[in-house]
């Protein structure tokens, strides 16, 4: 049985760096790509201070992203490519941090206390296969620590996952 360690730092990139070791632990010697998303995103919202969301979107054919596992309160099923925050940075391939989620043109409220929200794409050679969402009732929650770390740990879950099916 896998139990999550009491994270004591208290700097952002070593907080972040504890997260990576503890995910590294817990996918170990498994493949599942909902499995290890599953659990992902659970330790995600056990460990990180201030969220109220964290979860999985997958790219499906014709752009769509799909929910994938997550926690938090029920969220939106299907978010078309390049809409809100998750559209964006699944469109751009890129990590899409912000501030303050009534100022981005587009957010989808699937919380209406969501305040900020950071989403990484999850990168398989290259492709994006669907991207990692936080989401925090907290303005201004997210920084650039959080960014880089949640960008590893898109990594990580993508090595320890087989691909998903079509």
């Amino acid at each position: 049985m896998f139990e999550a360690p009491t994270i004591t730092a208290t700097d952002p990139a070593a907080l972040h760096a504890e997260i990576a070791e503890s995910l590294a632990a817990l996918l170990h010697g498994e493949r599942d790509a909902i499995a290890n998303a599953a659990n992902t995103s659970a330790l995600l919202f056990q460990l990180l201070p201030d969220l109220n969301w964290a979860g999985f979107y997958f790219l499906r054919p014709g752009g769509e992203l799909v929910l994938g596992p997550f926690q938090g309160k029920p969220a939106c099923v299907r978010i078309a490519s390049g809409r809100g925050v998750c559209g964006t940075a699944a469109q751009r391939g890129s990590s899409v941090l912000v501030e303050d989620v009534h100022a981005f043109p587009g957010h989808i409220a699937c919380d209406a206390a969501s305040r900020s929200e950071l989403v990484v794409p999850l990168l398989r050679d290259g492709q994006v296969i669907g991207v990692i969402d936080l989401d925090s009732p907290i303005p201004g929650r997210f920084t650039e620590a959080d960014r880089l770390g949640i960008e590893r740990i898109a990594a990580l879950y993508i090595a320890a996952s087989d691909p998903l099916p079509g």
